[in-house]
């Protein structure tokens, strides 16, 4: 990411000190393919006990909670930043916000008393239709009163141009504590750094591109000094290109969670023991996320099949994100992020067999050059157009490369802390896409796989149903898992006995 932060004589183009930061081709990309009814958001809904921000009265304490942000937020500038615009270039950069306004950012609601989890869930849903203000920082943080038991919880969503997956784990981290500790350190004063000019900013664009070829020379003489690895690297690319977009030749089936999608969204969700999970792979083999996938297959069976299909002859594939943040990039905002098409064995019925093929297919794919050839993509989007980038991810939704996405992050094994309360739950989401009404993400916190799923309102009426049968199909593999062989096999007969009359 391009950082400028100049201090030009009196004069000069931009007459004086001015601040911006250029967005990566990826990041850029996220604003470019939202629309009125794709939102681009990544969220999250997390659940914390009553505890000293409540007080003797039951009122809560929404001024201490904008203040903990005030001081959270001061050492990530990207916070208190809003996006502009280079003139005749059409890319996206990070200017502070003169007009920053915390209030605006830290919500305050509630629901009817003593809330619960349902109407929870439907909260989250009309808050996670609306569209964040590009005219502000892309972040809103909802803290939510009235849930039984006291408790309260805090609704997050911030644009997907600012964080990926990962980065936004580490971010909450920042916002949390290992300890029950409610103190709140004053923050710091903040002023913000003046924006360039339109004129500067189109000057120092063109500089940019005027000085491509000499980057392009010093690549060639780092070839000429090492050419074994640079052609390593340049035949990992172009192997990753090619395996990156042969999806795009053999589109997947569409199905009813494929269709043009609105504006509105319905969000549920779901609790897995993790130890659980754990003991299935340990017995059938794979990784927690092959059982994850092997799971979404299967309630996507039942559930497609409930809707009258054929999943027989459906072609379905997942797009699996990857984090490409080294160790180095840490604590960083912005996207390092590459993906993973894997198909769905949907046409197999034995919850053994379909877990076996997934962990096939994703040992595959991590053996192959796709996550390159995505990592290459946005390269080459950053070197010549952001639009490449965008084109991209539109073609993935229009030409169905792939039907939905399904996303794990690991989380703390250990409970974390708002202010004195504990965090029991924290559910996440991942925006839909064009012509996806169904995305699916994962949540590793204190022994607990929480899901969450994101649907368009009117394509998925019914999402509660293949909640239920997420449930259904991982209790099948739990079975299958601690069960012998022959059982498994009786087992097995039983279901092609009662598929048959």
């Amino acid at each position: 990411m391009l950082v400028r932060d100049v201090e030009e004589p009196v004069g000069g183009a931009g007459m004086g000190y001015h601040h911006y930061d250029r967005l990566s081709a990826l990041d850029a990309a996220f604003l470019a393919i939202e629309s009125a009814d794709v939102h681009m958001h990544v969220a999250s809904v997390g659940v914390f006990e009553r505890g000293p921000l409540h007080g003797a009265d039951g009122s809560f304490d929404i001024e201490r909670v904008r203040r903990a942000m005030q001081t959270a937020i001061q050492d990530t500038p990207r916070f208190r930043q809003r996006i502009a615009w280079i003139p005749f270039f059409d890319h996206p950069v990070w200017v502070d916000d003169e007009r920053f306004n915390l209030a605006y950012h830290v919500r305050h609601t509630g629901l009817p008393r003593p809330g619960d989890e349902r109407q929870l869930k439907r909260l989250a849903g009309r808050i996670l239709s609306q569209p964040l203000d590009r005219g502000r920082p892309l972040w809103e943080m909802w803290v939510v009163e009235g849930l039984e038991e006291q408790r309260f919880a805090v609704i997050t969503k911030v644009h997907h141009c600012l964080i990926d997956g990962v980065s936004g784990v580490e971010l909450l981290a920042t916002l949390l504590r290992t300890t029950p500790d409610p103190t709140v350190e004053p923050a710091r004063r903040w002023l913000p750094r003046p924006a360039p000019s339109g004129l500067r900013l189109a000057a120092d664009e063109c500089a940019r591109r005027a000085s491509l070829p000499f980057a392009l020379l010093g690549a060639g003489r780092r070839v000429l000094s090492d050419p074994g690895t640079a052609w390593r690297g340049v035949r990992d690319a172009a192997e990753g290109l090619i395996e990156s977009t042969a999806p795009t030749l053999q589109p997947t089936t569409p199905t009813p969670l494929n269709v043009d999608i609105g504006p509105f969204r319905r969000f549920d969700w779901a609790r897995f023991d993790l130890d659980a999970v754990k003991e299935v792979k340990n017995r059938l083999g794979g990784t927690v996320n092959d059982v994850v996938v092997a799971t979404v297959a299967g309630a996507l069976r039942l559930f497609l099949r409930q809707r009258g299909e054929r999943v027989e002859d459906l072609r379905v594939r997942a797009m699996l994100p990857v984090s490409t943040r080294s160790a180095a990039e840490r604590g960083r905002l912005g996207n390092r992020v590459s993906f993973m098409m894997s198909p769905l064995p949907l046409d197999e019925a034995d919850p053994r067999r379909r877990l076996q093929r997934v962990t096939e297919t994703t040992s595959r794919l991590k053996g192959s050059k796709q996550v390159h050839g995505f990592d290459f993509i946005g390269t080459l989007s950053d070197w010549i157009s952001p639009s490449i980038a965008a084109g991209f991810a539109r073609l993935g939704g229009r030409g169905r490369v792939y039907n939905l996405v399904v996303t794990n992050v690991p989380g703390p094994p250990f409970p974390v802390y708002m202010l004195g309360s504990r965090m029991q739950s924290i559910f996440p989401l991942v925006p839909l896409y064009t012509n996806q009404a169904l995305g699916i993400a994962l949540f590793s916190y204190e022994g607990v796989l929480h899901w969450g799923f994101n649907a368009d309102w009117e394509a998925v009426p019914d999402l509660h149903d293949l909640v239920e049968a997420v449930y259904g199909e991982f209790e099948l593999l739990r079975k299958t898992a601690t069960e012998g062989p022959a059982s498994a096999r009786r087992r097995r007969r039983t279901r092609r006995d009662a598929g048959a009359s």
